[in-house]
Formats: C-alpha cells, structure tokens, sequence
C-alpha cells in the first residue's frame, strides 16, 4: 500500500531561523518555535498569523527547543535553550506562567530542554542533564513550582519527555538511546526500554496510551508496547538514512510520522510496519505534527511539518481535503 500527502500551504510568514519544534492543535490552529527564539500562532486553513494582527510573545533572545500543547488547543508551553519555560494562553495571548529552570535556587534545580504538558494542564514535566524528569505546576499561580522528582537512576542527558494522552504515565528518553516509562501516581519508574543504540530525540504516543513510538540518531523508529512490564519493543521501522529528529502517531492510531536529517518526512503503516509514503524537503525536518481530529473514513489525514527553512508547511492526504 502507498499513501499520496499533497502540499497544501506554507505559513505567510516564515521564521528566521530553522523552526524546532511544531504542534496542531484542536482548534485547527498551529503553534511554532524557532531557533531565533519566537513562537507563534497560524491558521491551518490558510496558513496566515492567528488570530489576524495578533501580538505574539515578545521572541526570546536565545533558541526555543521543546514545545508542547493541551489536548483542548488551550494552552501551549515551550522551552528555551538555557531553560525558560513559558506558558502561552492561546485564546487571549497571553504569557500566563515562566519559570527559569536555569536559575540556581537548591543544589537539584537544573536547567530544563524538553518539556511535557499534563493532559489536564495542572502540572507539567521536564528533563534535561540529571537524565530525570522533574514534575511541576503548570498553574499561573504557582508556575514552575517543583512537585517531585522521578529518577531514572543513570545520569544522562534527557532528550525529550512526553506525558500519556491518558496522564498516567510520562515516558523520557536519554541521549545514550534509554526510554525510561515512570508511572505518575506512584511517582515510580515502571520499566527500561533499550531499543536504540544511540541519542533518542523525539516521543509520540498512541491515542490510547498503549504504544509508544520513539525516534533516534541511529536511524530507527521502534514501536513500543507499555500494557506490561517490562514491556516490550514489537516493531522497528527503518528507511532514513539519517538522524530522525521528529515522530507522532495520527489520532486514529494507524500511522506513524517522522522528520529526518536526511531532509524527508516519511508516513508509516503501523499495522503493516512498513513506509506508505516519502516526501522530500528542502532541509532537516526538525518536527512533525498529525491534524488532532480523527479523519474521514478511508482518508489518511493532515499533518504540518517545520524544518531548517524556517516555514511551517501544510500537507494533506490526496483526494481528503484535509479532512
């Protein structure tokens, strides 16, 4: 089987710099952070600033590097290369929270790179060179505030974190190829995956919470199964020829996604653990994001793309609509 995604629209106004990090969110809008610091907000319909004339936050001076959105597409939280973390209000446009991580308060704060937020928006996790994941307030009040801290037991750098859809579980990986699966009520670390043999950079859950995809520097996506411990890897996917920086699933759970260094985005069957579609970008593609809404019987649906050329770009299922 092959799938057939057309390039719908580019975004009016690119960034400066190479866009890290992108999200589609509920409400059909579409989130980006750059590495010359801003972040912003794009209608997916036509790719034009959201709202119109809108007053985005002020850009950072150093890049943004992690990026995260609720599942209502009402709040977005992103992170800073030295690890300030902000929390945008996407309905008012307002910076509601900021914390900086790299501020020495007690010998266990230390500078946050990726970060997560909870499904419900009350908290939120990040990692970064302790190799843990560190549990905060994500409310305005209390923004940043430390609630716990998961070890994972091995001091390596945590590339990225990402919470379940369901909220029960936050897995991290490591830049030594670990993903490390903690269970949140317990605060315990559930179970080790050791897949990759190189830096793992990017997360994606199933819609279900069951299966976690992982992307890594050696090339490979490997799908992993959560449901028991120790859990499981039950397939590898392999193609890229290069870094894979970026991963999702799409909301109906068939399709895997990834964007690579080797400057293409391919789409994966999952069921049949097999590439349905390339496609073929100008530069790295930094970061990948399926269309939330669950598509149309027999289309594959809509992501968005951002790489090295500093464009968000819109691409859609052939004969979908983007539906």
């Amino acid at each position: 089987m092959s799938l057939a995604f057309l390039h719908a629209h580019d975004c009016s106004e690119p960034h400066s710099d190479a866009v890290w990090g992108v999200a589609w969110t509920a409400k059909d809008t579409a989130i980006s952070i750059s590495a010359d610091g801003s972040v912003k907000q794009w209608s997916s319909i036509v790719g034009q600033p959201h709202p119109p004339n809108a007053a985005f936050p002020t850009p950072h001076t150093l890049a943004q590097v992690s990026l995260s959105v609720t599942p209502d597409g009402s709040k977005a939280l992103y992170n800073s290369i030295e690890g300030l973390t902000s929390l945008w209000n996407l309905e008012n446009g307002e910076v509601i929270g900021t914390f900086e991580s790299f501020t020495k308060k007690t010998d266990e704060s230390e500078p946050s790179w990726a970060v997560s937020i909870h499904p419900s928006g009350e908290t939120y996790a990040s990692t970064g060179a302790s190799g843990n994941v560190l549990i905060h307030s994500a409310k305005p009040e209390s923004f940043g505030e430390r609630r716990t801290t998961l070890s994972s037991g091995r001091p390596k750098f945590g590339m990225a974190c990402a919470y379940s859809p369901d909220g029960r579980r936050i897995a991290m990986s490591s830049e030594t190829g670990q993903i490390y699966i903690f269970d949140v009520e317990s605060s315990a670390l559930s179970f080790t995956f050791t897949s990759h043999a190189m830096s793992v950079r990017s997360l994606a859950w199933s819609p279900d919470s069951n299966l976690l995809l992982s992307g890594s520097e050696d090339k490979r996506l490997v799908l992993h199964d959560v449901r028991s411990a120790p859990g499981a890897a039950v397939a590898s996917f392999s193609g890229h020829t290069s870094w894979i920086l970026s991963t999702d699933i799409s909301p109906d759970g068939r399709l895997g996604l990834s964007g690579s260094a080797d400057k293409s985005i391919k789409v994966w069957d999952i069921g049949a653990r097999a590439a349905v579609s390339t496609i073929q970008d100008t530069g790295e593609v930094w970061s990948v994001s399926w269309r939330p809404k669950v598509p149309a019987v027999g289309s594959p649906g809509a992501f968005i793309s951002g790489g090295e050329d500093g464009v968000v770009r819109w691409w859609r299922g052939a004969g979908s609509g983007g539906s």
